[in-house]
């Protein structure tokens, strides 16, 4: 029997090898699908993130019933619930990104917490019912707490430009300063990252504090308590744990020689086993520390159905009640933000986006278009769209502009919020207008001549063009100028003029969300004469 128990112990050794093979594995895919989430020379993607995203059952639910429809791209979560009515939480121990970098920074960080059990047990399960019920009646806020992405809007917008930032600091400062040997090092190493791991070009971003803050607050979470966010705040890790408790087909349990020790008990990382030494399969994330560590060898893992098991998702009726209400209440408080009646006329989307109310419905704050746009022109938005509409997309010009023949945001877009677009589709898509400041723009306050937004602009027949004008110049003296003025039937919105502006500070043409195509309220008034202007 001794050797029996032995056998069980070396195999559950071994399935913690497994586990953590596992995890690296899948971290890495994860970040060489995050690093081809870049533009590479062309404009079609061999490969994306947004894979992670198609395969998360909690986005999918809240887009799919805040939609009313089914979204097809978003039906390989499916294979997740299935691999969890099996498994359990086992994605989370095994296959999960986020779940891996917890247990790597827990390894590092000191866990002084004194309080073993989890801190707030039913509060994901809060979280996982409001996201739900109030996308269903109309705001989106599962983007700001499913792990994905957290966590890939923390490394898009914060930690891989800054990375890029350091690294080409370095190699700069070595090849200035410390030529000759050095450099036959520092150099090939440079190349070699610069091919395979540092993207096309140094990007900006509003907002990378915030998103950086939210993804390090997480990770310093684990010195309170071991996953502390897949235990405490984890809305998709509460759904794991629903269908878990339907019964799994893997179990982890003891005998009756069970001791005293609590071994397992102090040992677990996910909190699936209380004080008495019970076992909850629904919680419980296979991670199997808990067979190899105990001294009496009596607890195994078995396959076949399990029981049900109620604890950690055990919820009362007046708290389910409560979750849901305030799902139903939020949306109501939305309706009266002051942008219902008049929107922000800044509000630039994507080209490709679909209506803005289903578009705040169908984005999840990703930050996929964000990485991926070429000109730096996305960029995530604040309270423009409302505070439920934080970290979604919008354009901002004066940071970069919309690559006339550039497609990549609809092909990385994990839910459709972003139609993908052909390269035709997309130069016919108005997304805005731009308009002059007659005030600041050179030909207008000073007779000075200037071309450079007309030079810049993509359409193949220029929406920017010239009328010639007699006005006073500085010196007061008589001068012709030529006065550039918006064909409204060929600007796009693309926002290039506003970057190449050369005026320091505000430039003196911008663009707003007037006469975007998805939007028929938005349409600019028709001249009742033949001459255009702005």
């Amino acid at each position: 029997m001794k050797g029996v128990k032995r056998k069980v112990n070396n195999t559950a050794g071994r399935g913690i090898i497994l586990r953590r093979m596992s995890q690296i594995i899948f971290f890495l895919v994860f970040l060489v699908l995050f690093l081809k989430t870049d533009y590479t020379g062309s404009d079609q993607l061999s490969g994306a993130v947004n894979l992670l995203f198609r395969l998360d059952p909690f986005l999918a639910a809240c887009v799919m019933l805040g939609m009313q429809a089914v979204i097809v791209v978003m039906l390989p979560a499916l294979a997740v619930l299935l691999i969890s009515l099996f498994f359990g939480r086992g994605f989370c121990g095994w296959f999960c990104p986020m779940g891996t970098l917890l247990d790597f920074f827990s390894k590092i960080l000191p866990n002084k917490g004194k309080k073993i059990a989890t801190y707030f047990p039913n509060f994901p399960l809060y979280l996982l019912i409001f996201s739900i019920i109030g996308s269903v009646f109309g705001i989106a806020f599962s983007g700001f707490v499913d792990p994905f992405s957290i966590l890939v809007r923390g490394m898009a917008q914060a930690i891989y430009p800054a990375f890029n930032t350091l690294t080409v600091n370095f190699f700069t400062f070595t090849y200035q300063e410390m030529p000759g040997f050095v450099n036959w090092v520092t150099e090939p190493v440079y190349d070699i990252l610069k091919h395979w791991v540092l993207p096309s070009q140094q990007k900006y971003f509003h907002l990378a504090y915030l998103s950086l803050l939210t993804l390090v607050v997480v990770f310093l979470l684990e010195g309170i308590q071991r996953r502390f966010f897949c235990r405490n705040i984890c809305p998709l890790g509460a759904m794991l744990s629903l269908v878990a408790q339907r019964g799994s087909m893997v179990g982890v349990g003891g005998s009756e020689a069970c001791g005293v020790c609590q071994i397992c008990h102090k040992s677990c990382r996910i909190g699936a086993i209380d004080s008495d030494r019970t076992i909850d399969m629904a919680a419980c994330n296979l991670c199997l520390e808990c067979v190899v560590k105990c001294p009496r060898e009596i607890i195994s893992f078995s396959f076949g159905r399990q029981k049900r098991t109620s604890g950690v998702v055990s919820f009362s009726r007046r708290r389910f009640l409560g979750a849901a209400l305030t799902g139903m209440m939020l949306p109501s408080v939305k309706k009266i933000e002051p942008i219902i009646l008049n929107p922000e006329p800044q509000l630039i989307r994507p080209p490709g986006a679909i209506t803005e109310k289903d578009f705040l419905q169908r984005c999840v704050r990703c930050a996929e278009c964000v990485q991926v746009c070429i000109g730096n022109a996305l960029q995530p938005a604040f309270l423009q769209a409302g505070f439920d509409g934080m970290f979604s997309p919008m354009l901002v010009a004066r940071t970069g502009y919309c690559e006339f023949n550039c497609t990549l945001c609809g092909q990385v877009c994990p839910t459709g919020a972003i139609r993908e677009l052909t390269q035709k589709d997309k130069w016919q898509v108005k997304i805005g207008h731009a308009w002059f400041d007659k005030n600041s723009c050179l030909p207008y306050a000073k007779g000075i001549p200037c071309m450079v937004c007309e030079e810049h602009c993509p359409t193949s027949e220029k929406a920017i063009r010239f009328r010639l004008v007699q006005m006073i110049g500085s010196e007061n003296q008589p001068v012709t100028v030529k006065q550039p003025y918006i064909v409204d039937e060929l600007c796009i919105g693309c926002g290039i003029c506003e970057f190449k502006c050369p005026i320091p500070g505000k430039s003196a043409i911008y663009l707003t969300s007037a006469g975007e195509h998805r939007n028929p309220e938005a349409a600019l008034p028709v001249a009742k004469v033949g001459l255009y202007g702005s």
